[in-house]
This record gives structure tokens, C-alpha cells and sequence, in this order.
């Protein structure tokens, strides 16, 4: 497949290579595994050399960069490193003399090999930056570690990145770029459920693309086939970031994605306080977010849950759901439910489509949802333009048909008295306009 849309961190990241030869700097990559971070960092530079840290003894691992460094450079190195502070300060030394771009990937690694390179690169990046031409590049995948070595006060990294880019899935508009390439003759529901299982990250839809899953059937061919990377993919994923307790963010993933939205719906299932886990799977893990009604006052407790990433959107409702008949190779059961349930579940990938189809217009300077008490009056859509005093609101239905615009109006009525100099448009959106 080749290569979309990162045009921007492209930009960014040659920009920084350029400002790397009057002064060494250190940017950081993450984001979610899966989402592209290699590819666009190798994109980037030509000329680099690119470590891999695996869980390896440090001593192996400073042997292997040895080995990566010679072949890269075409050079010698000259010295015995079983200490990767000794090896990065012999590489930033090298950096006087002649500008290297040295990328990091799965930096995070280091936590489990020795925790005490992060200070130890500290000191050495304090003692030469200003005088080397270094562009170090550091990347991880597993967000809360990575987060922790760079945000903490604590940690003594912190503070000492130039930049940051936190790399996102792809959006609408480069979706329908790829489709366009590679099948031209989509429909909307083929567009929806490539929306929807892939969530625009670049492995899932590098796969979709090998395999020629353009339809939603041949789509759910590959999900549920022997071997399929989609099968175990949350479980891969997500253990990791959340440790010992993963069984119970399982278990609050798995209620949001069927429809607990509330922290009451899931407390009373869970039988047990789970506050504490909820603002780590927003605010540590980045997994989740707090949607609240559009206009609600700050400390309002008017809030639901949703999962932020499409895929382990689908994985939690579907396939953990599932796991049962997952792991007995009952596929076609599993792949049968989702059929069943397929317009029912798609309907607010739907909305999400749309909400971000109307925020990549720059016609709005805010966009949300909204409902009142008990969940009445819920509108899918409302798109406020501050500075033209117009707002948009929108009701979203796979059938167009089934869109009536006066219920709109009727459930709008409260949400209307605060916009009452505003001009107000009702807008049905359905599959047909994708």
C-alpha cells in the first residue's frame, strides 16, 4: 500500500531534522500501536540510523545497536559497549562532527532493561545538545509509559523533548482516498464498515488493502479467518498497558461498547466502585472518553463513556463478547451476531462520521451531541457557529426514511431557548450521503 496523508508530521518532523544542525533535538512519536509511527518515521529520513528495543539483557541489545550502527554509518565503532549510556553518549559524540538522526522505537522498553537509562541519558543529553547535531527521535507505543517518561516531573526526562507528535488514525476524507484507489465501485455501507473496523488505523487498513476487503463481506471474511491478526488484537493490545487488573478494564470496555454508557449502568452490573478505573482508561490510557450534552455547565455529572478507537470499539462488543465461541473456533457463530446486529451497531459509527465530516469543514466552533435528564430529547448532532449565530441540528438514521425532522424540532425545544438569536437549521444525514 502506499504511503497517506501524514503530510503535516512530515513537515514537522524534516523541519526538526533541519533545526537539528544548529543544535540537537529530541522529539517524541506515540500513539497507539498499529497506527503508523515506523512508517512514518522511516518516511521521513533518508539517511538515519534506526534501533528496534526488544526485551532483551542490555548487554545483547548494545551489541545488536553496535551492529545496526556499523552498517548504517559504514564505519567502525570503536570501543566495547555493554551499557547503552555508554553507546549513546559515544553516538552523540559522533554527532559533533557530522549530523545523525538516531530514531528509538518501543523506547518504553527501557523501563523493563534498566529504568536508570532514562537519567543516565538525561546527563548526557544536558552535557552535549548544544554543542552536538543530533536529531533523536524516540517512539512508543504503549502510551501511559510513555506519557510517564516525558510528562511526570518526576521522571527525568521530563521537560527535555523540543516536540511531541501523537499520531492519529486516518480521518474520513483519506479513507475515501484509499477506497477510491483500490475500489472504486465502493458503496456507503462498504465505506461504513471500512470506517468502522479498521477506525482509520494504517495496519487494519494496510490488511483490508493486501486482501482486496473492500466489502463489508470480504471485510468479515478476513476478521474471522483462521489466524487472523483481529481475532486476539484487544487482548494483544490492551494487557500490556493495563497489567494485572486487565480483567476488569476488560470488563468496563466490554459494557461500554454494549450500550453502558453511564458509570451507574456499570457500577450496577460490576457490583463495585470503579471511578478509579475510569479516569485511568480516560486520562492514563487515553481508551476512553467523557461525552457530555453539548451547552452542559462545567461539573456537570450529565456524562456518558465511549470508546475512542473504532476497532476495540467493534473487538469489546463483538469478539471479547464472544470469547467463548473465540476460542473454541466457533467463528461463524461469532461473525453471525454481527451480521444479525450490524445496522443496529453501526448506527453511531454513523454519527461519528458525520461529527467528524463537520468538524473537518472549519464551518463550527463547537460540535456535540445532546440529551436532557433520563436520556429524553437526544439529538445526534448539534454544530454551533459562534461568530455566523447559526447552528445545525441533525438527526442520523442508516434509512433516510426513517429520519422526521418535526420529532427533531419537538426534542429541540429546550437546547432552542438558549439559541434563540441563532438561526437554526434541521438536517436528516443517512448512509446515502457518505
Amino acid at each position: 500500500m502506499k504511503f497517506y496523508n501524514r503530510e503535516k508530521e512530515l513537515e514537522k518532523l524534516r523541519h526538526i531534522e533541519e533545526s537539528s544542525l544548529n543544535g540537537s533535538k529530541m522529539t517524541v512519536v506515540v500513539g497507539r500501536r498499529r497506527i503508523g509511527k515506523t512508517k512514518l518515521i522511516k518516511e521521513a529520513f533518508e539517511q538515519k540510523v534506526y534501533l528496534f528495543v526488544s526485551k532483551k539483557d542490555e548487554a545483547l541489545l548494545c551489541e545488536e545497536f553496535i551492529t545496526v550502527l556499523q552498517n548504517t554509518l559504514n564505519q567502525k565503532v570503536l570501543g566495547h559497549f555493554t551499557k547503552f549510556k555508554d553507546l549513546f553518549e559515544y553516538m552523540m559524540l559522533l554527532s559533533k562532527e557530522k549530523a545523525l538522526t538516531l530514531i528509538i522505537d518501543e523506547f518504553q522498553e527501557f523501563l523493563q532493561i534498566n529504568p536508570s537509562i532514562y537519567s543516565d541519558m538525561q546527563n548526557i543529553w544536558d552535557t552535549y545538545k548544544d554543542t552536538t547535531k543530533m536529531n533523536l527521535i524516540l517512539s512508543g507505543s504503549i502510551y501511559s509509559l510513555m506519557k510517564k517518561i516525558f510528562e511526570d516531573k518526576k521522571e527525568p526526562l521530563f521537560g527535555r523533548a523540543d516536540a511531541k507528535i501523537h499520531l492519529q488514525p486516518f480521518g474520513v476524507k483519506t479513507l475515501k482516498e484509499i477506497l477510491k484507489d483500490y475500489f472504486p465501485t465502493f458503496s456507503n455501507e462498504d465505506l461504513l464498515s471500512f470506517y468502522m473496523f479498521t477506525g482509520g488505523v494504517a495496519k487494519y487498513v494496510e490488511l483490508f488493502v493486501n486482501a482486496k476487503a473492500f466489502t463489508k463481506e470480504k471485510q468479515l471474511d478476513l476478521i474471522f479467518s483462521e489466524d487472523s491478526l483481529f481475532l486476539d488484537e484487544g487482548k494483544n493490545l490492551l494487557i500490556e498497558e493495563f497489567g494485572k487488573e486487565y480483567t476488569t478494564y476488560f470488563s468496563i470496555l466490554s459494557l461500554i461498547a454494549s450500550s453502558k454508557t453511564s458509570r451507574s449502568a456499570i457500577e450496577s452490573i460490576l457490583e463495585r466502585n470503579i471511578g478509579g478505573y475510569l479516569d485511568r482508561l480516560e486520562n492514563e490510557y487515553t481508551v476512553i472518553k467523557k461525552i457530555k450534552p453539548i451547552l452542559a455547565k462545567e461539573g456537570s455529572r450529565t456524562q456518558k463513556y465511549e470508546i475512542s478507537d473504532n476497532f476495540f470499539n467493534f473487538w469489546f462488543r463483538f469478539i471479547y463478547k464472544n470469547k467463548s465461541a473465540v476460542e473454541i473456533g466457533n467463528y461463524a457463530y461469532v461473525r453471525s451476531i454481527v451480521e444479525r446486529d450490524f445496522s443496529l451497531f453501526s448506527g453511531k459509527f454513523l454519527e461519528k462520521y458525520f461529527i467528524e465530516t463537520l468538524k473537518t469543514s472549519g464551518e463550527y466552533s463547537a460540535i456535540g451531541t445532546y440529551w436532557e435528564r433520563s436520556n429524553q430529547n437526544e439529538l445526534d448532532i448539534v454544530a454551533i457557529n459562534e461568530i455566523d449565530k447559526k447552528v445545525l441540528i441533525a438527526e442520523v438514521k442508516l434509512n433516510a426514511r426513517k429520519i422526521d425532522l418535526e420529532v427533531v424540532k419537538q426534542k429541540s425545544l429546550t437546547l432552542g431557548e438558549a439559541f434563540k438569536s441563532y438561526a437554526i437549521e434541521y438536517k436528516g444525514y443517512s448512509l446515502k450521503d457518505m
